[in-house]
């Protein structure tokens, strides 16, 4: 049995992801460090100019002096604006790249996920992983290229120079930049769960919302706008209690923030007053320490404020990180089989199939043989494995066990394009994209003509509507094909599957919304555009397949019979359950169809 999808290794941490994808931006960086040094130098000038003019030119009177340090201190000021300026921009710069990469990154692998991996992750939790996810740790580069890398020039840079301004007054910095270390520290290791709650109630709100729009007419049929309303408010209302948690500590952090700089402060200026009155210290030098002890810890708050930032990153660094690092069920052959003309023989040998976490396979042992020129139909009860069936062949799921080859290869030998132009599959739920008719009909072949296309569509039935559409083949169609009925969705993706010209055709329940006329004018021009190519058809209306080369009957999982209708009408109780479950008076004149098989029970 193949074994469910895995990730290569646990979530890697916050730090490894960011040197692994920052490692093309090194020199932009270390130009952002440069800029960062030199403006932390401009600050950190600015409180000595400031003391040498309280000192030296106020105190004296020197017009002067106040003048020619009043100059210089408007030039470093400018050298400072200038490099802050260049380190927001280049660290914007920075941070959006890593955004775009990563956001490029999940995609991709979400693109090559098979139905397995998108179902353990939830496509809710993908949407929120490639989005918000991605903003969070784009959020953190931005703010540690722009903030946090002048913390530790301003810190030790400020504590060298308050000691040259007075090194009795250092005490205090002994005292409360511990102290400012201790307090934030604690609230920050108090982030983390918090932070992967917010994350996961995220992944809640937009599950629900998901829901609500695309089963709108659900609940609009059923009249359940308020359950829906509750619903929403309850998945809101939890993403709003952790995030006010979240907010909670993060006030913390900022009242504690003010209430050591303003104990500080006046420690400083309590002590420095004294010495000042003593003669031991000039007024200047005491502004000058004070503006020092504002910027080392102010330079503290900044390196907690973006570390603070870090647990929310980091969680989210590590939900990125699982999807980058999980393998998809289905990969590409190390040496893929390329078919120079595919002939159309499609094999199934002994094929059993479970899902993930599944206590019994779908399907079991199920053989099947289709070739050019011939209908195959699959029917059986719900559930019986048919949608499971096409979609091994088309490899959107592979087998457990045993084989599925078209033309004699493998399908998991087979080249991707190779199999994509061998098999063309028409899902049971017909999904058009947003755009227009045209770009929807050329997923199937992009170089397609017009009058390709339109020829697709009058095999499809589908030429009248598109006709009397005012924009034609231009015409918009909303996301999933809202904007069209659903008989129309359906022959619009028959379309789409034509215009591909495959050789095998997959036809997964696809008549289910046409009426009985369509149905039937629909599947005599199949017969006639495309009766040599290999034709699977799964259906739930006898009627659809009566006249089908060969009828598969699935029951649970297992072929219980294979023949023409009318062998299975003597030979299988299955197949005549499921024609009398679709007989009602008048629907079906030849009598034999509700006839029972011999020595059935009725």
């Amino acid at each position: 049995m193949t074994p469910p999808p895995r990730a290569v290794e646990p979530p890697a941490p916050l730090i490894p992801l960011l040197r692994q994808r920052l490692r093309p931006h090194s020199k932009t960086i270390g130009l952002i460090i440069g800029l960062q040094l030199a403006q932390a130098l401009g600050i950190l000038y600015l409180p000595t100019l400031n003391a040498d003019v309280i000192d030296y030119g106020i105190l004296a009177d020197d017009t002067g002096y106040i003048l020619g340090r009043g100059g210089l201190m408007l030039v470093v000021t400018v050298v400072q604006v200038v490099c802050a300026s260049w380190v927001v921009l280049l660290g914007a710069r920075v941070a959006m790249s890593l955004g775009s990469d990563l956001r490029s990154a999940t995609f991709a692998r979400v693109q090559s996920f098979s139905a397995r991996e998108v179902a353990r992750f939830g496509a809710p939790s993908l949407i929120v992983r490639t989005t918000n996810d991605v903003q969070q740790v784009q959020l953190l580069v931005f703010t540690t290229l722009t903030l946090l890398l002048t913390a530790p020039f301003m810190g030790l840079g400020g504590v060298a120079l308050a000691l040259m301004q007075d090194v009795a007054l250092s005490g205090v910095l002994a005292v409360a930049v511990p102290v400012a270390v201790v307090v934030i520290g604690l609230l920050i290791s108090r982030m983390t769960a918090p932070s992967r709650a917010v994350q996961d109630r995220l992944d809640a709100v937009n599950r629900v919302m998901r829901e609500q729009i695309t089963g709108i007419r659900v609940i609009r049929a059923f009249v359940r706008d308020s359950h829906e309303q509750r619903r929403f408010a309850a998945a809101n209302t939890d993403l709003m209690a952790v995030a006010l948690r979240v907010g909670r500590l993060q006030a913390y952090f900022g009242a504690s923030a003010l209430l050591m700089i303003n104990v500080a402060s006046i420690a400083v200026v309590a002590l420095g007053g004294s010495r000042i009155v003593q003669g031991d210290m000039q007024p200047g030098s005491l502004v000058a320490f004070l503006n020092y002890l504002t910027l080392i810890l102010m330079a503290v708050m900044i390196a907690m404020t973006v570390f603070m930032m870090a647990p929310r990153a980091k969680v989210s660094a590590g939900r990125i990180t699982e999807v980058l690092n999980t393998e998809p069920a289905i990969t590409e052959p190390a040496r893929p089989t390329r078919l120079a003309t595919p002939l159309g023989n499609l094999d199934l040998r002994d094929v059993s199939f479970a899902y993930p976490g599944a206590q019994e396979p779908v399907l079991r042992g199920v053989d099947l043989v289709a070739r050019p020129g011939q209908t195959t139909a699959v029917v059986g009860s719900t559930g019986s494995g048919k949608t499971t069936l096409v979609n091994l062949v088309a490899r959107l799921l592979d087998a457990d066990r045993g084989s599925v080859s078209v033309d004699g290869v493998d399908v998991r030998e087979l080249d991707r394009h190779t199999l994509s132009a061998a098999v063309g599959l028409v899902p049971q739920r017909a999904y058009l994209f947003s755009g227009t008719i045209a770009s929807n009909l050329r997923y199937g072949d992009p170089e397609a003509t017009d009058d390709e296309l339109w020829h697709a569509l009058e095999v499809a039935q589908a030429r009248e509507f598109v006709m009397a559409m005012p924009a034609g083949l231009d015409t918009v169609v909303g996301q999933g094909g809202s904007t069209v009925s659903g008989g129309q969705r359906q022959r619009l993706a028959i379309a789409r599957a034509l215009v591909a010209k495959p050789r095998i055709y997959l036809f997964d329940d696809s008549f289910s919304a046409l009426d009985n006329a369509t149905d039937a004018a629909l599947r005599g021009a199949l017969d006639r555009h495309i009766g040599d190519a290999t034709r699977v058809v799964v259906a739930q209306r006898v009627s659809t397949i009566r006249r089908a080369d060969r009828i598969v009957v699935l029951d649970a999982g297992r072929v219980e019979a294979v023949g023409t209708h009318d062998e299975l009408l003597a030979t299988s109780p299955v197949y005549v359950e499921i024609v009398n479950s679709q007989l009602t008076s008048g629907d079906e004149r030849d009598t034999r169809l509700a006839e029972p098989v011999k020595g059935e029970v009725r």
